[in-house]
């Protein structure tokens, strides 16, 4: 969801009351739940007339869908079980809904990344990483930043090289800790992990953390660093997007955020910005990068960081293509 359509959801949810809008926030992830709550606890005033496009724009939105079915996952179980049998549909209905039951891990998303870090810096590192490819990229990163250098290395080597987890070993979070890697043998694993996986999470890390999580990797697998690498898409990278991807790019970040990014970034990059803003735009923009004083390297990483992240979203959403490494080409 953009900036937009948080305020817009913010608004939403203000207008609805405090019991109904409680409700809704039942229903959202924890990351969302923050969000909102923030743009909520920001909002001081609201005109009428955005109130008012705002419920419109929801009345038109929720008229043209309908609910077929309140509960799918037990429509699918009792669809199949008439179909088949108990038997044939279990094993298919499991394929279906493969790792359904993740009530444990979905409690750790709702943690702070230091009690997270607490509660698994004696677990193995297999199983750690276990856990870690359910969270959000940003979260696990976080996580991550507690562990010490060995530990965190020996975690990214097995999310880097994690094939799936078994379903029927997700049951609780305590099953999780210690039998994480238990489960059947003829069930098909969740396609998590990886090569993918593991670029993601260390593209939240800081600059330094990022090169010590990879060189360890290497000393263990060369060619698996490398790949882990071609995944990756860093800041500098920006200068391998055309105009149109970087106009887009642009759009989506504000001139005080780009200014920060921009003070750690290469002036060839400066210039690919420059090249595809309005003249007006780019003056004023070297004005500001002129005129600010020197910035904490931890602060600039931040910008670019939150930068990447609309860059990622706009080529999950096919608006541009950064590309991948591998035998592949990729959209991350």
């Amino acid at each position: 969801m953009d900036d937009q359509g948080v305020q817009d959801a913010a608004i939403f949810l203000m207008s609805l009351g405090e019991e109904e809008a409680a409700e809704v926030f039942k229903h959202l992830s924890p990351k969302e739940v923050q969000k909102l709550g923030e743009t909520i606890a920001r909002t001081r005033a609201v005109s009428h007339d955005r109130v008012d496009q705002v419920m419109l724009r929801f009345t038109s939105t929720a008229s043209s869908q309908s609910l077929l079915v309140s509960d799918t996952d037990n429509y699918v179980r009792s669809v199949l079980k008439r179909a088949l049998g108990d038997d044939k549909a279990a094993l298919l209905i499991d394929r279906i809904l493969q790792g359904g039951d993740v009530s444990g891990i979905e409690s750790l998303k709702w943690m702070d990344p230091l009690s997270i870090a607490e509660l698994l810096r004696n677990e193995h590192p297999q199983i750690v990483a276990a856990i870690l490819v359910h969270l959000e990229s940003e979260q696990s990163s976080s996580v991550l930043k507690h562990f010490t250098d060995r530990g965190r290395n020996e975690v990214m080597l097995r999310i880097a090289t994690l094939e799936g987890i078994q379903p029927t070993a997700l049951k609780d979070l305590n099953e999780v800790l210690y039998k994480v890697l238990a489960g059947g043998d003829k069930i098909r694993k969740a396609s998590m992990g990886g090569v993918k996986t593991a670029a993601e999470i260390i593209n939240m890390m800081g600059t330094q953390i990022e090169s010590s999580v990879i060189e360890a990797i290497r000393d263990h697998d060369a060619e698996l660093a490398q790949k882990i690498m071609d995944k990756m898409f860093i800041f500098e990278d920006l200068l391998k997007l055309d105009g149109k991807a970087m106009q887009l790019i642009l759009k989506e970040v504000a001139t005080d955020q780009l200014v920060v990014a921009l003070k750690g970034a290469s002036a060839e990059l400066r210039e690919l910005v420059f090249n595809n803003m309005s003249t007006r735009a780019a003056e004023a923009l070297r004005e500001d990068l002129d005129a600010r004083g020197p910035i904490r390297l931890s602060e600039v990483e931040t910008q670019q960081k939150d930068i990447l992240k609309v860059v990622r979203r706009l080529s999950d959403e096919g608006q541009i293509m950064i590309g991948g490494g591998g035998e592949e080409e990729a959209f991350v």
